[in-house]
């Protein structure tokens, strides 16, 4: 097995830590990651965007290095303000990516605020599901006020490597292509989060913000509201989203291509990066292609339209 690539370095911008690709690529694009995840999760794809986009993968306000918000407010639009101050900082519009959690709030982003965003690629996002799985069943038990806190007490009282191999376990099609150095990195990062005050709560109230949001129907109002070019994947073995959703993903999306990998789970960006990385430069480069022309004298004329 291939050692990966070393995660990006990162830096405080503003309020929240964010991991960035070198280079002088001309577009930008943000990684926003899911539940219980970090910038790292996208480390892979973006080194193999790097040539297209300079990536900035940012860890949401109470994960990864990312310090508790001074609010506290981990809801959805809490988590979407902290990536629009970041977007702001370094110029929009950008490529967004969402994933799981990641995608609700990049969903919610590009409805809002759509001048904000150029493309957005989403992977197994976590929109509101009539029929829940497992994965988004056990979150919900785990969000419950009381159990909740209990939850969290009795997980953590679990050792980091039985933690992260369950999860693994829920999140991979098949957890055995984690290469040794990716699982002792997610070892030590979670034994450094354990230490950490507001870790738990922040899981738990992130958890809760996301379950409010399947009772009130307002993400599928977002995604109708969505303008820019959308990319959906899903992952055909996914145990937390299924790929059913992609069904209304297509009818409510305005402009959509939807894709299932066969051989990839919940984190398609880390278990197939070559296959999501192939997938989101065909929508970058429909969307480039797409854009009104100026010519020599001046004159707009149309551009290419998207492909497919």
């Amino acid at each position: 097995m291939e050692r990966p690539i070393d995660h990006w370095p990162g830096r405080l911008i503003g309020p929240v830590h964010v991991r960035s690709t070198p280079g002088n690529a001309a577009e930008q694009a943000v990684f926003v990651h899911g539940l219980a995840g970090s910038a790292t999760n996208w480390t892979d794809l973006m080194g193999l965007l790097q040539d297209e986009v300079t990536g900035h993968a940012l860890d949401l306000p109470g994960a990864g290095y990312s310090p508790a918000p001074d609010d506290g407010d981990y809801s959805i639009d809490g988590h979407v303000r902290a990536v629009v101050g970041l977007i702001e900082r370094i110029g929009a519009p950008v490529h967004l990516f969402g994933n799981s959690l990641g995608g609700a709030v990049s969903v919610r982003l590009a409805a809002t605020r759509p001048e904000l965003v150029r493309t957005l690629t989403l992977v197994s996002p976590a929109l509101p599901d009539l029929l829940p799985r497992y994965g988004p069943a056990r979150v919900a038990v785990s969000a419950t006020p009381g159990l909740g806190d209990w939850a969290v007490k009795r997980f953590g009282a679990v050792s980091p490597e039985r933690r992260l191999r369950a999860t693994m376990s829920v999140c991979y099609a098949d957890a055995d292509r984690v290469h040794p150095d990716r699982l002792r990195d997610a070892i030590e990062e979670l034994r450094r989060r354990d230490a950490l005050p507001y870790a738990g709560m922040a899981l738990l109230k992130s958890a809760r913000g996301i379950v409010r949001e399947y009772f009130t129907g307002r993400l599928w109002r977002d995604v109708d509201a969505v303008t820019a070019p959308t990319l959906v994947i899903h992952g055909r073995r996914d145990k937390i989203v299924h790929r059913r959703m992609a069904i209304p993903a297509g009818r409510r999306f305005r402009d959509v291509r939807l894709v299932t990998l066969a051989d990839a789970g919940h984190v398609a960006q880390m278990e197939v990066p070559e296959a999501v990385a192939r997938e989101a430069r065909r929508l970058i480069l429909d969307a480039r292609l797409s854009e009104p022309r100026v010519s020599s004298a001046g004159l707009g004329n149309a551009g290419t339209p998207r492909l497919g």
